[in-house]
């Protein structure tokens, strides 16, 4: 999953949400450093990684992409779910995106002191740039994809995957509709554990 679906599904509290964005950024242990419930978002975040790296409407996903994308299907995968995502969004939330995400950068810009540099850079051109109200475009996917293969350690054209997710866009929204469903479960069950354990 990719920060729009994180920042969903981490819930409604603000912490939460900050986890769920910060888990792409934060790596290693969690040592209190920050308020339980901003870890408790990146610990949601890892879940949520784990989960949907072994479903089976996930595996299927990878598959269509076909085995020129096996190395990095991952990656794109998760910036194209986003993208269908963010299509539907009204089929997932009662906010529209627009709100939604101005409210997150808002709640985050209070909570600055628990970002790190580079999550707080994201952020910050994220919401300048309204990046993820962007992501129904897919000139804008094309563009992420674009970055996010120029960052790898051996540049990757992965935006020259474009062809293959719009060829195949029918079944990987069915397939993504069928994980996002079991991973809102997920993250529901999650988030309802951790406040019990947190009140006993």
């Amino acid at each position: 999953m990719n920060y729009l679906a994180h920042l969903l599904l981490s819930g409604p509290d603000p912490d939460w949400r900050l986890g769920g964005l910060l888990g792409d950024f934060v790596k290693g242990p969690l040592r209190g450093e920050r308020p339980p419930a901003i870890e408790a978002g990146i610990r949601l975040h890892r879940r949520i990684d784990a989960v949907s790296d072994a479903h089976p409407a996930y595996l299927t996903a990878l598959q269509r992409l076909g085995p020129g994308w096996r190395r990095y299907g991952g990656i794109v995968l998760d910036i194209w779910f986003d993208h269908l995502l963010s299509r539907q969004w009204s089929a997932w939330h009662h906010e529209s995106l627009d709100h939604f995400c101005d409210q997150c950068w808002r709640d985050f810009r209070a909570r600055s002191r628990y970002i790190p540099p580079n999550a707080w850079r994201f952020m910050q051109r994220a919401e300048q740039f309204k990046l993820l109200q962007g992501y129904p475009d897919r000139a804008v996917i094309t563009r992420s994809l674009e970055r996010v293969g120029q960052r790898l350690r051996r540049p990757v054209p992965l935006e020259e995957a474009m062809p293959v997710l719009i060829a195949a866009e029918q079944p990987l929204q069915l397939d993504f509709n069928q994980l996002f469903s079991d991973l809102m479960l997920v993250a529901r069950r999650f988030r309802e554990d951790f406040s019990g354990f947190d009140n006993t």
